[in-house]
């Protein structure tokens, strides 16, 4: 699956997207940030506060209990503000 970051996200990490295999435990949007902050001090550092941070799933807004897809686009993003 594709994951594609934006902003804050995207900058923590050190890049705007890549492709990856999740392990098979691995079931949920809420699983996948776990996953994901355990690959690195970046990672760690851009969802340290999973819960603002937003997901769409093949730009779709979802929850953070949404079951993943087999394959599709998953883009994480902060929370939106106004100016």
């Amino acid at each position: 699956m594709k994951l594609v970051y934006f902003a804050w996200v995207r900058e923590r990490i050190g890049k705007s997207d890549e492709e990856i295999s999740v392990p098979d435990n691995v079931s949920d949007v809420a699983g996948l940030l776990d996953w994901l902050a355990g690959k690195g001090d970046g990672y760690a550092a851009a969802l340290a506060q999973r819960q603002v941070i937003r997901v769409a799933i093949n730009h779709a807004h979802v929850t953070h209990d949404t079951p993943l897809p087999a394959d599709g686009e998953i883009a994480l993003f902060p929370p939106m503000t106004g100016g």
